[in-house]
Formats: C-alpha cells, sequence, structure tokens
C-alpha cells in the first residue's frame, strides 16, 4: 500500500462560552463565508485535536458509547474519536452569521478544535420541515 501524506489547513476554530457556542473564520477565509446565512444547518469537519496520538491512531475496534457491554465493533461504524484520521463531522443549526463568527446552536465539538471545512446543509428531501437553504438551479454542465 502505498503511503501518502496530505496537509490539512485549519480554517477557524470551535468556541464554547457557558452557553453560547460559534465558529470563529480565520480572516485568510472569510470570503468563503458569503451566503451561509441562507442555510438553517451547515455541516462542521473539525480535527479532534485531544485525540491526537500514535495509539488512539491504531485503534480500529472500539466497544460503541465506552462500554464493554456492547459489541465489539469496527471503528467506521463507530462515532469513536479514537480512529486513523481524526476528522469529525457535525450538523449544527446556524443561529446567526456575525462578521467572522458563525453561531450556532450546539456543537459537539470541544473548546479550541480545529475547523477544517464547512459545507452547506441540504437535505435529501426537498420537503423535509426545519431546513432553510437556497433553491439553486443546476447548469447544465454542472455534474450530477
Amino acid at each position: 500500500m502505498k503511503k501518502e501524506l496530505y496537509q490539512l489547513f485549519p480554517i477557524g476554530t470551535v468556541h464554547h462560552r457557558e452557553e453560547e457556542a460559534w465558529i470563529e473564520i480565520f480572516p485568510a477565509y472569510l470570503d468563503g463565508l458569503l451566503g451561509i446565512e441562507q442555510f438553517s444547518h451547515i455541516n462542521v469537519l473539525y480535527w479532534l485535536h485531544e485525540n491526537d496520538d500514535q495509539e488512539g491512531r491504531s485503534v480500529l475496534q472500539v466497544h460503541p458509547c465506552g462500554n464493554e457491554a456492547n459489541p465489539l465493533t469496527g471503528v467506521f461504524a463507530t462515532h469513536s474519536p479514537r480512529r486513523p484520521n481524526l476528522i469529525a463531522l457535525t450538523r449544527c443549526r446556524v443561529m446567526a452569521v456575525e462578521g467572522s463568527r458563525i453561531l450556532v446552536e450546539a456543537i459537539d465539538a470541544l473548546h479550541g478544535s480545529p475547523v477544517v471545512d464547512i459545507k452547506s446543509f441540504f437535505p435529501d428531501d426537498e420537503c423535509a420541515g426545519g431546513y432553510r437553504f437556497p433553491r439553486w438551479e443546476k447548469s447544465e454542465d454542472d455534474p450530477p
């Protein structure tokens, strides 16, 4: 197996203070926020920075939810923070966008977690209630 090295560059940081949670976007990436306020939800990819050690990256099976009463299960079938690549994904409700801050209802990332990407959320069922998103038209050149 050929091993390749890839680099990820954080675009921001997760913050928690009392009952507030937000994502602070670094100045170099602010232009990427244009239009984000049109969405009720975003998908946030972040780095599980407090689990970044060689031992944790070698774990391939865990007992889900840390409970040994649960069957041993592969990490790809769980939400375990112990995994080969420490990329996590969470969906957040956007409460407001204020300059470089995206205020979110809640986020399951720890304070200080590096954000590696944000993707707007489009529900699979466009009739699904509770979501807000723009109704963009696809171009004929747009790949499926």
